[in-house]
């Protein structure tokens, strides 16, 4: 009887998962990431990037199967990320918070899938990141909707939507630091083409010259990216993992320019320290939540589906970048599962292409330069699948110029982390007359020779 009751009283993890903790981490984070939302959309206005991939190109890259996803009109890209950036800045002081970051996330979704030369990680990373905070209670204290609301004030949140995020960043810590375990980052050429461009930076350019240091950041990113969470975990390594994340994300924001991903990092920390010290240290007024464990609520269907949901999530995020080993090859040539799965920086591809167009029995030349912008022009030469959509942009043309029976050819030539250029995509195949599939190998896609 004993043992039964002990049992029955023994608190499940489902349960553990519900109990009511201090939100101070998920109320630091929301004012972190809604700057950084603010600073990355209005950035992209003053740096150029929307004119350069959105208003300038008259030939655009989406997302195979999102082609209906187009930019506005004239300058209409900039008054869509000003909205953005202004989002950004209600979701910081929780004005608004939940339409401010569902309308911020469909926003920046659109504009995720509206263009792939200029992909980059932190862009998905955000993506899912404003997934997740759009479904987290993140403006229950120091926001202006409490001010409106008070009965939207709330001390806790429950456990789960901490580690929520502890496991996410874990996962892509985890796939980041996988995918660097491959010949050519071990022998440091990726990092040595990069370094090599930069040795006429203040204080660091000759540093980066040095063998030794270039295979420091080769074995130090990869033993970073697999250590980080766990050292974050674990109490007595926590702020020395801490430091070791500042300067590691300082040295590759300073080094390589890589937006505000480093940030948005370093901002998800909070999530790996104890509730209690985030509100020790950035929220001092904050009551603290008493000494006695609350019980966690009865479980409603809302709340059941809601963990069905995020627990669906962490699946897809784990299995998701396994599609790189559908595929034959190396990853990093074929680009088949290359998106999406975390690889961060592990390759140099440069390469050029033009295309023999073949319409009515009539041969024609077409070089990228003539319909794209030079970036565009450089990436398409190095992605089959852009080569693929450009293979089909061009066919299009032809057929619209009144040509009946169209065949387009893609002659490239291409290389991989400083390998002998050879040819990417099979230049005998009629790009124009191949499905696109997604979920299986490409036979047009040439093997990488090595």
């Amino acid at each position: 009887m004993l043992s039964s009751t002990l049992t029955a009283s023994k608190p499940s993890f489902l349960t553990w998962l519900r109990q009511p903790v201090d939100n101070a981490p998920l109320i630091v984070f929301r004012w972190i990431f809604g700057l950084l939302l603010f600073l990355e959309s209005g950035g992209a206005i003053a740096t150029g990037w929307v004119k350069k991939n959105l208003i300038d190109p008259t030939v655009l890259f989406p997302f195979i199967g999102f082609e209906w996803l187009k930019p506005l009109p004239g300058n209409g890209m900039y008054f869509y990320y000003g909205v953005m950036a202004l989002l950004g800045l209600l979701v910081m002081v929780g004005l608004f918070y939940r339409a401010s970051i569902t309308a911020f996330t469909f926003l920046w979704w659109g504009a995720y899938l509206m263009q792939k030369t200029s992909y980059n990680n932190h862009y998905y990373l955000l993506l899912v990141l404003c997934f997740l905070m759009l479904l987290m209670p993140a403006h229950a204290y120091a926001s202006l909707d409490v001010k409106r609301k008070p009965a939207l004030r709330s001390l806790s949140c429950p456990r789960w939507c901490l580690l929520l995020f502890v496991a996410q960043m874990t996962i892509v810590y985890t796939y980041a630091a996988i995918a660097k375990v491959n010949a050519d980052w071990l022998a440091g050429i990726p990092v040595r083409v990069w370094f090599a461009n930069k040795s006429h930076f203040w204080l660091i350019g000759g540093l980066l010259q040095q063998a030794w240091f270039q295979q420091l950041v080769v074995y130090g990113g990869i033993f970073f990216d697999l250590l980080i969470g766990p050292l974050l975990l674990w109490s007595r390594t926590r702020k020395w993992a801490f430091l070791l994340a500042i300067f590691f994300h300082g040295f590759n924001s300073a080094v390589f320019h890589i937006g505000i991903f480093p940030y948005l990092a370093l901002g998800l920390c909070v999530f790996f320290f104890p509730p209690e010290t985030i509100r020790r240290k950035f929220l001092r007024h904050k009551p603290a939540l008493s000494a006695v464990p609350t019980p966690a609520p009865v479980l409603h269907m809302g709340e059941k589906s809601l963990l069905l949901l995020l627990t669906a999530h962490l699946v897809v995020q784990v299995i998701l970048p396994m599609r790189q080993w559908w595929f034959p090859g190396n990853t990093n040539w074929t680009e088949e599962g290359h998106r999406m799965s975390w690889h961060m920086m592990l390759r140099t591809k440069s390469g050029a292409a033009y295309y023999r167009v073949e319409a009515d029995g009539n041969v024609f030349e077409e070089f990228p330069e003539k319909h794209l912008t030079p970036k565009q022009a450089r990436t398409v030469a190095t992605h089959p699948d852009l080569i693929w959509q450009y293979s089909q942009f061009l066919a299009r043309k032809y057929w619209q110029l009144g040509y009946k029976e169209v065949k387009v050819f893609a002659l490239t030539q291409v290389s991989l982390n400083s390998r002998p250029y050879q040819a990417l995509v099979d230049s005998t195949v009629n790009l124009a007359a191949v499905p696109w599939q997604p979920h299986t190998p490409s036979p047009w896609v040439v093997p990488l020779q090595e």
